[in-house]
């Protein structure tokens, strides 16, 4: 046993309690013992559940009501799609240049992506020669030229009507003379030359003028034979027929009165008969049947050679070579690639063509799209984070081949135009796939709203929410408006702030 310190000497009560505590010490350690066996069966009394207990926090909690505040809010309805910005209908622009004898090789004129074609514009030049943007559908299939009849015919007539140019009788599919003098217009406006007219014309032209003359002065030879065998007597030979026959008469009564002998009377009556006859035969008319079969010939030659006339006029009058026209649907047009240069020959295709206008193609489901129609405005999101206006300009069902309806759900194509962009926007949009957000309809500033599933229908058909009022519930009339975003738009006897159920 240790020996007691001074201290401990000096205070008797320290050495009695350091007599307890060493003196006791199996005591005390079945005094910790104990502790620690009460703390453990505390705690797992905490996890130990007795079959009533475990059943009763396994029921279910006693049953309640979901309530919401009535809020004030804007609430927009929009449509949100996304579409492809590019230049509408891109065909391929070929040319037929088979009238062109030999190698249509480009000299000029060759237009730069992003060019625009206009009606009677110039979209290329081939051996020297412009290749003129006409509005048609048509192709371009053969030369036009005076006499000619036929669909291409009309197209032209209505394309040149188009632009100003009069091409005559429109209702007729004929190319005539007016039809040429409107392709001479044409090419005025241009600035080009007409196509020269095929070799040989002029002197056929000159040739057939010649014939023309020479059958004009065989039939004005012939109108005067004519003439001169119809004429009548002059005057000079009437009055020496009569003279003739007076004097007759008068030596006739002479013999008579004077006693003339029977021979000498019977003289004197054959000469009066004779000089009544041949006046009578100045008289009569005159037989022109060979004059006049002569006038006829001489007339037929004349037509002849009016009509080889008029065939060399219509090979120098204006026409359009096939190789010269482009005929396009919908201009103007942008060039959205070109596959020829200065020097190189015209193969297939010369150039790729687009709408000059981009539009934003778009699909909807068709509960979105049944929500849209022509002429909604919508908010374009630009790459650069920007928005541009736009417009819708067609909503239509999608087709799948053969005209039936897509498969996988009805779908609807939705067509829109950005409203006057600038041409860095065009650019920028171009190529893109854009979000394209479409309100259909939006409050005036903020509104009374719940959530759709607050609404119940009365027995009239009415609108109805179920208020929190203390401890009990009202059901109170209202009237609904827009519901967007999950909320409806309601007017009534409620108030912001008012609890209303959603469930129980």
């Amino acid at each position: 046993m240790r020996p007691e310190s001074p201290a401990e000497k000096a205070d008797p009560a320290v050495a009695g309690w350091r007599r307890v505590l060493h003196g006791n010490r199996v005591l005390w350690v079945l005094a910790g013992v104990a502790v620690l066996s009460l703390v453990a069966g505390v705690g797992l009394s905490f996890f130990v559940i007795s079959p009533s207990q475990a059943a009763a926090n396994a029921a279910p909690p006693e049953p309640g009501l979901i309530t919401v505040p009535v809020e004030r809010r804007v609430l927009s309805n929009d449509v949100t799609i996304r579409g492809d910005a590019a230049f509408a209908d891109s065909v391929e622009v070929k040319l037929e240049t088979g009238d062109l004898g030999g190698p249509a090789v480009v000299t000029g004129r060759v237009p730069e992506v992003g060019a625009t074609l206009d009606a009677a514009s110039v979209a290329l030049e081939i051996v020297g020669r412009p290749v003129i943007v006409l509005p048609g559908e048509l192709p371009a299939y053969r030369t036009l030229r005076v006499g000619l009849a036929g669909p291409d015919v009309t197209q032209l007539k209505q394309s040149l009507a188009a632009i100003g140019i009069d091409p005559g009788d429109r209702s007729s599919d004929v190319f005539d003379a007016a039809t040429a003098d409107a392709v001479a217009a044409l090419y005025d406006r241009i600035g080009y030359p007409l196509a020269a007219s095929p070799d040989g014309s002029e002197e056929a032209v000159r040739s057939a003028r010649d014939g023309v003359r020479a059958a004009e002065d065989a039939v004005a030879a012939a109108e005067r034979e004519v003439s001169a065998a119809a004429a009548g007597p002059s005057s000079v030979e009437l009055i020496q027929a009569d003279n003739a026959v007076r004097a007759a008469e008068r030596a006739l009564a002479d013999l008579r009165n004077g006693g003339g002998s029977p021979s000498e009377i019977a003289a004197a009556e054959d000469a009066l008969a004779l000089a009544r006859a041949e006046r009578d035969a100045l008289l009569a008319p005159r037989d022109t049947s060979a004059q006049q079969a002569a006038l006829e010939q001489a007339r037929r030659q004349l037509a002849d050679a009016e009509e080889l006339l008029a065939d060399a006029l219509e090979g120098t009058q204006a026409f359009l070579p096939v190789s010269e026209v482009l005929y396009l649907e919908d201009l103007p047009r942008r060039v959205d690639e070109v596959m020829v240069q200065r020097g190189t020959i015209v193969g297939s295709a010369v150039m790729l063509v687009s709408g000059a206008t981009l539009a934003i193609n778009a699909s909807a489901v068709e509960s979105d799209a049944k929500l849209l129609k022509a002429g909604d405005a919508a908010t374009l999101a630009m790459p650069d984070g920007s928005e541009l206006a736009a417009e819708i300009t067609s909503v239509a069902p999608r087709k799948a081949e053969g005209g039936a309806s897509a498969e996988g759900g009805p779908r609807y194509d939705v067509v829109l135009a950005p409203v006057a962009p600038t041409d860095e926007q065009v650019q920028a949009l171009r190529g893109q796939n854009v979000r394209v957000q479409i309100s259909i309809g939006a409050t005036e500033g903020d509104v009374l709203a719940v959530p759709l599933a607050a609404l119940t229908a009365g027995p009239g058909g009415e609108s109805r929410v179920e208020v929190v009022d203390g401890e009990t519930t009202r059901l109170v009339e209202v009237e609904t408006g827009l519901a967007a975003e999950g909320f409806v738009e309601i007017t009534g006897d409620i108030e912001e702030g008012d609890r209303v159920v959603v469930g129980r």
